[in-house]
């Protein structure tokens, strides 16, 4: 049924294996459905260089579907018999089944998916058959499936977001007073809880799912009817095709309609940003699950060992989704630079859209399960979350806020404390542990309070601005987290 797209090495061996067939092989004369100028077959080589039905065969529902659209709507129209529209209907239909039960070959002298239908379709019903392509070129056709069938993965990948955005907010719900240090330049900064962390993410996550609606937006417009470029005579009724189709909308100009791949880019774009995320975040859990860190402990199931070191329990799948998203950026960086010298309206460089866009969804609806049950599976270690956020001085800001709370200029107390972290890095201590009388012999200002106000906890829990790390800014994000999913039902 549906063949794999292959590329570099295993492409060059197909290559060459396809050429060491033999002359009577190789020289089987098919009469291409485009053939009728032609007075010469294509070379053998070329028709593999040619042919996209090794990658593009996936499409083969979103292609039997809108021609059954295009057949209904061409009956309808009176520009076929009621009669051939059904029979045309029928009997691609019978091939989608077919292909789902594994009773199809694709053949790739065919070249593509939708000539491999039509193939099929003609070799079925004959003459009727070949009504099919009345008012529609190749070039509307692959626009159309494609836009379908990015609509659909959009779908799913939105989905996978939502299932990762719900397993973080449980997460954050476990932990609204689990503390660790916030960092900046991955210096610790100031104290937070797991769940601000957490929630974090989930805002990065929800935008994604944001842009992923905007892309689908512009993705819903169908373009069949476009023709090559330049629409058709016939009286086709574009408005019911895209109805039946499930589009919000029909494309406006015909020449744009064939040439977009915008929607492509876009998703490839938006896709990267997901994959920026997924990878920032695979990051800190590779520093989480380090000996330097040890904040958590990834569940066995999503690490491996080494070949060499019977000690290692090394973050694996983390790693493998933080290389990926340089993939997913190649993808972007591809379609980029294939479309950016095409003039209007359809060339065959737009061809090289599929691959480039097929591998960035598998991809990215490969890594996003995997890491939600990452996330999901981990153990928290909150003692050393703690312990960290009581080190490096993470509550020198509250310190200093205490001193303006208390009449003294920020900047006076900004440097006042600045000299007690000083003095206890030279005498290897904490703000916490120092006594009262060195506190005083740095400024005269500070009596026994200031330990209410920098103790990690108070430090946090101080910190009651809207989307701030105290427990009732995290609960009512949590929250809000939650109505946001249950609008997405």
């Amino acid at each position: 049924m549906e063949k794999l797209a292959f590329s570099g090495y295993f492409a060059y061996n197909q290559a060459n294996e396809f050429l060491r067939k033999t002359d009577t092989e190789r020289n089987v004369i098919m009469s291409k459905l485009w053939g009728g100028r032609f007075t010469k077959q294509t070379d053998s080589f070329t028709d593999h260089f040619h042919s996209s039905i090794s990658f593009d065969s996936r499409m083969y529902r979103e292609d039997i579907t809108g021609s059954m659209a295009h057949a209904k709507m061409l009956g309808r129209q009176g520009i076929i018999s009621e009669a051939d529209a059904e029979l045309i209907q029928k009997t691609l239909g019978e091939i989608l089944e077919d292909i789902e039960n594994g009773k199809v070959t694709f053949d790739e002298k065919a070249e593509d998916i939708h000539m491999n239908i039509e193939t099929i379709l003609i070799s079925r019903i004959g003459d009727v058959g070949k009504r099919l392509h009345t008012g529609r070129s190749r070039n509307d056709q692959v626009a159309l499936d494609t836009r379908m069938y990015v609509k659909k993965e959009i779908t799913a990948i939105q989905a996978l977001v939502a299932d990762l955005v719900r397993e973080l907010n449980v997460l954050a719900k476990a932990h609204t007073e689990t503390i660790l240090p916030g960092y900046t330049h991955l210096q610790r900064a100031q104290p937070v809880t797991l769940a601000h962390h957490l929630l974090a993410y989930c805002e990065m996550f929800k935008r994604d799912y944001s842009r992923l609606a905007d892309t689908y937006g512009r993705t819903d417009v169908c373009p069949l009817g476009s023709g090559a470029l330049a629409t058709t005579t016939y009286p086709l009724d574009r408005y019911f095709v895209a109805e039946q189709l499930g589009f919000g909308a029909i494309t406006q100009n015909s020449m744009d309609g064939v040439s977009d791949r915008d929607f492509c880019v876009e998703l490839a774009s938006t896709l990267s940003i997901l994959m920026m995320h997924l990878s920032r975040f695979c990051e800190e859990i590779i520093l989480w699950s380090s000996h330097e860190f040890r904040f958590i402990e990834l569940d066995d199931a999503y690490a491996t060992g080494s070949s060499i070191m019977p000690q290692k329990k090394n973050p694996d799948m983390a790693e493998l989704i933080r290389g990926k998203t340089g993939r997913v950026y190649g993808h972007l960086m591809g379609l980029l630079t294939t479309m950016k010298g095409l003039p209007l309206a359809y060339n065959k460089d737009m061809q090289e859209d599929k691959e480039a866009i097929f591998d960035t969804i598998d991809t990215v609806k490969m890594c996003l399960p995997v890491f939600t049950n990452m996330i999901a599976t981990m153990q928290v270690r909150k003692e050393n979350m703690l312990s960290a956020a009581k080190g490096g001085f993470t509550n020198a800001t509250d310190a200093a806020d205490w001193l303006v709370k208390q009449g003294v200029p920020f900047r006076d107390a900004h440097s006042i404390i600045g000299q007690l972290v000083l003095y206890c890095i030279e005498h290897n201590t904490n703000l916490d542990d120092l006594s009262l009388e060195e506190y005083r012999a740095i400024s005269p200002v500070f009596d026994e309070t200031v330990y209410d106000a920098i103790g990690v906890g108070q430090c946090v829990a101080a910190r009651k601005l809207p989307g701030g790390p105290a427990k009732e800014m995290t609960e009512n994000a949590i929250k809000a987290n939650e109505d946001w999913l249950s609008a997405l039902a």
